[in-house]
């Protein structure tokens, strides 16, 4: 058997390692028109702004290596440009050399990647201070830009991993730092109410934000000066980063007539083949599917790519693996501050038809007297099953931590009420005695069961626009109340509840809140034991309610 693989990085080497691991008969040959094999694509920013100190550190394996270690020819600067499926043969061109190559194949493996999602306006214009993150050249040539010339300011268009960790980076080097973002918030794939939190950073950190601005104009000739937006602004720069996206490179795929998906990657089965007997796709190329909802997701990382090329070596050589879907679990460090996210978010939830309970947890990732500091967690669960779909977590240490845990969790089918039998790691150098993995799930148990009902802000915010009657209780002191407190609120402190809830009327919808929500959760357990008939807790109490409140859209 001969297995020809079109493309490398994480996918195309993975292809190649376990097919070769599996058998020592096959020829496995790979092509890749770029100089490097295998390198750290989610590294580069941080090459970029020296945090890595060498890029040499981001391409630890070259062919000569995978050569000596898995008997796999490889060739770089080599570019396949047309393929006859009939007579199984590639056609191409090596980029250095010029000269036209061929050769046969019986298994055919695509791994060509994705392609920048370039803004139209763009699209035709080339400038030497316009730089796009694909690969370790390109992470070269901004540093050397920057190293080469006087870069005082910078703008970053798009405002997803790629542009909030270039932000950082180029922010770390006394470059001011301005982000255009097409949507009104970062990280556009968030719940809104989660995203907003991002911004208080970017902030604190002194980058000029500019939620729901594009590009309409482009001002220079050979170096880009500056770029006029659709809000009527003009914002010069000395270098600016497209961080736009990707879009899966099929093209050369579709000239053979293998099928798209609905979300225009490569359609592939569990095997990864396509709809052509014997011909692959994995990595950025190829669609995936929710591991929840069982539809086709387009989700490119790199962890993902790993996957698919290990299944698709396996089955290529007669192998039994198969690709379960993904959650898209995903993480970003944006300077002291961790974003992570997997499984479905509410709007992808209730996109899908879902009726879901909805929590906001705010807990310390340890002890106080440990140093603990805040992340808020939001878990959403299916209402009819009580299954865990999904979770977003803004916080400082511990965040990476927890959204694993609740990853796997969701990966097997765990129901809300099964987060607090996990038996997690404790000592108070790394957690509380109830991590906030075990008040998520009860809480959201709690919440699915309606043995103690919450109300998200949100919700709360569109009652109050409808006028509803409604019974909000304060429950915190007297200067909490005073300093900040939700709209319509009457202050009650917990202490002071069984003597007074008979000034209330049972029959009202009534909310009850504290600063984050344990003790709000105390007063709702009060009044449901007095008969009050609907009481419902204010998820995230009223520090979540604030920070809502302040950014609704």
């Amino acid at each position: 058997m001969k297995i020809v693989i079109i493309g490398s990085v994480a996918a195309g080497t993975s292809v190649a390692a376990k097919a070769r691991r599996n058998t020592e008969e096959a020829e496995i040959v790979l092509y890749d028109k770029d100089i490097d094999i295998s390198y750290s694509v989610c590294g580069i920013p941080y090459a970029v702004g020296g945090e890595v100190e060498n890029f040499d550190e981001l391409t630890p394996r070259n062919a000569e290596w995978f050569k000596k270690r898995y008997n796999v020819d490889i060739h770089t600067s080599h570019e396949v440009q047309r393929i006859d499926h009939e007579k199984k043969r590639i056609y191409g061109l090596n980029l250095i050399t010029r000269k036209p190559f061929s050769d046969d194949y019986d298994a055919l493996v695509f791994a060509t990647g994705s392609i920048y999602n370039t803004p139209a306006i763009f699209s035709n214009r080339q400038f030497e201070n316009v730089f796009q993150i694909k690969n370790v050249s390109s992470g070269k040539n901004i540093h050397n830009f920057i190293k080469t010339n006087k870069v005082e300011k910078a703008v970053i268009v798009g405002a997803g991993y790629i542009g909030l960790e270039m932000a950082e980076q180029l922010q770390r080097q006394g470059i001011a730092v301005s982000v255009l973002q097409r949507g009104n918030h970062p990280m556009s794939h968030l719940d809104w109410d989660m995203a907003v939190r991002i911004e208080n950073e970017v902030a604190k950190q002194q980058i000029d934000f500019r939620p729901k601005e594009t590009v309409v104009e482009l001002v220079g000739e050979e170096q880009l000066t500056a770029v006029k937006t659709s809000k009527g602004n003009e914002l010069s720069a000395d270098l600016f980063v497209l961080a736009t996206g990707v879009r899966p490179n099929t093209e050369l795929a579709q000239t053979i007539g293998i099928e798209l998906g609905k979300t225009g990657a490569i359609k592939v089965d569990n095997r990864m083949e396509t709809n052509l007997k014997n011909v692959y796709a994995v990595g950025d190329v190829a669609e995936s599917y929710n591991r929840i909802t069982q539809q086709p997701i387009y989700r490119p990382l790199a962890s993902t790519a790993n996957k698919m090329g290990r299944i698709a070596g396996d089955t290529i050589t007669g192998g039994s693996l198969r690709f379960k879907g993904i959650l898209g679990t995903g993480i970003l460090r944006f300077f002291d501050l961790a974003i992570a996210q997997t499984g479905l978010t509410e709007k992808e939830a209730l996109k899908e038809g879902l009726e879901v309970a909805v929590l906001y947890n705010i807990k310390p990732n340890k002890p106080d007297y440990m140093d603990g500091k805040e992340m808020v967690i939001k878990a959403i669960a299916d209402k009819s099953s009580g299954r865990v779909l999904g979770a977003q977590i803004i916080g400082y240490d511990g965040v990476d931590k927890r959204i694993d845990v609740l990853a796997t969790a969701i990966s097997f089918g765990a129901l809300a009420e099964e987060l607090f039998d996990l038996d997690l790691a404790y000592a108070p150098p790394f957690s509380t005695t109830k991590d906030p993995v075990h008040y998520t799930g009860m809480a959201l148990d709690n919440a699915v069961k309606r043995r103690a009902p919450l109300m998200s802000p949100i919700e709360l915010i569109e009652r109050q626009h409808r006028k509803e009657k409604l019974q909000i209780i304060d429950t915190r002191s007297k200067k909490q109340f005073e300093k900040s407190k939700v709209k319509g609120a009457i202050h009650i402190p917990l202490s002071d509840l069984r003597t007074r809830y008979d000034e209330l009327d049972k029959n009202v919808l009534t909310i009850t809140y504290c600063n984050k929500g344990v003790t709000g959760n105390a007063a709702q357990n009060i009044l449901l034991n007095e008969g009050f008939k609907h009481v419902y807790n204010l998820s995230g109490g009223n520090k979540n309610y604030q920070e809502i409140y302040e950014n609704i859209d």
